[in-house]
């Protein structure tokens, strides 16, 4: 299934939210540090409510060691800044999603690390900014499983 990173993700609540989501999808979650809370934070257990148990989370201590544990898999950058739209990616088994911090979004030095038909955006109506990370990542998680025929699910 797909794997989906954070990184260095600021808010508890949003990642609580995706260990939720990832959990019910049966994807990972890959946080890259440094991150904006603990681990132990209440507003992230709250979030996951449960789910931790059932989520696979690994917590990597960079950007070189995330994407050293990729190796050679296709990544997929989410951005406002890219021209490709999500629903056209034809997404594979082994696909990473990666999604930058809420509040400024993938530097430009990793950005341009993927291909320009490697970074996917959701479609807004003009002059607007940006969605929720946890809803963006969850539209695109699911585009994917839906396209991989929802593969493990019921």
């Amino acid at each position: 299934m797909i794997d989906l990173v954070l990184y260095e993700p600021e808010i508890p609540p949003n990642t609580g939210n995706l260990i939720r989501l990832t959990a019910n999808t049966g994807s990972r979650l890959h946080l890259v540090k440094p991150l904006g809370f603990q681990i132990s934070d209440r507003a992230l257990q709250r979030a996951g409510l449960d789910y931790d148990t059932l989520a696979n989370v690994t917590v990597h201590e960079d950007w070189a060691a995330c994407r050293a544990h990729f190796g050679g898999r296709r990544l997929y950058a989410l951005t406002t800044r890219a021209q490709r739209c999500y629903a056209d990616a034809q997404f594979q088994a082994d696909d990473v999603l990666v999604c930058g911090p809420e509040t400024r979004g993938l530097p430009t030095s990793v950005l341009e690390e993927f291909p320009s038909d490697q970074r996917l955006r959701l479609p807004m109506v003009p002059d607007s900014r940006s969605l929720n990370l946890s809803n963006a990542a969850a539209i695109v998680v699911y585009e994917a499983w839906r396209q991989l025929g929802f593969t493990g699910g019921r």
